[in-house]
């Protein structure tokens, strides 16, 4: 049986989260009106990390900046914020660990609430055969600052785990998942092997109350 390894991004394989980085890289970049971006961004995070995010008030705050830029500016933008420090924080076990699933024959998807003009280039950087991101609503091939469909986050990640098994066949029993997220519950408890890497205290309780495995990638 051929397995399918799911990782999330953000505090998982990345020591940061790339969504509240790439706004932060707006600010020093002059793109966005800096204080006011700054503050709702870092409360959105706040919300996030406590489990209490709303989900459509974040997308259309941190998904304007795509429908506001040109779409070569916001190009541009994005090479430069993946050669900056801020996205090279990749924790050091990471890359062998997709390694290794591929090695072995596994498929190999990132599943991320960021969004997918964002995590494109993480995917790329990884290797993996799929990127399941929060999808954003395009016009004559450029964003519009809208996001198009469910957004991948807590059940909806499950949603656009289940469409991408039915393109091969697959089911969740085959999965394993690596989060280091609370809000990643609903498709942790889906899966065939949960793994909580580097956990936030909460996922880390229910790592332990469930027996689910616990691993460092730092």
């Amino acid at each position: 049986m051929r397995r399918v390894a799911l990782f999330d991004l953000d505090y998982t394989l990345l020591d940061f989260d790339s969504d509240h980085a790439w706004g932060e890289f707006l600010c020093d970049r002059g793109r966005v009106e800096a204080a006011r971006y700054r503050a709702r961004n870092d409360a959105f995070y706040a919300d996030y990390r406590a489990g209490r995010l709303d989900m459509d008030a974040f997308l259309r705050f941190s998904l304007a900046p795509l429908g506001a830029l040109p779409y070569a500016d916001l190009l541009d933008l994005r090479r430069e914020f993946m050669a900056s420090p801020a996205a090279r924080a990749v924790k050091s076990k990471a890359p062998e660990l997709v390694r290794s699933h591929a090695c072995a024959g596994d498929r190999t998807a990132i599943v991320t609430a960021t969004n997918c003009f964002v995590t494109e280039p993480f995917a790329r950087l990884f290797g993996v055969q799929r990127l399941l991101a929060t999808e954003i609503e395009t016009r004559g091939g450029r964003p519009t600052g809208a996001p198009l469909g469910e957004p991948c986050f807590r059940e909806g990640k499950v949603a656009h785990v289940e469409g991408y098994l039915r393109s091969f066949g697959g089911s969740l029993a085959e999965c394993v998942f690596y989060s280091d997220s609370a809000n990643d519950l609903p498709l942790l408890e889906r899966v065939g092997r949960a793994v909580a890497v580097d956990p936030d205290p909460r996922l880390e309780t229910e790592a332990i109350r469930r027996g689910w495995e616990v691993v460092s990638l730092r």
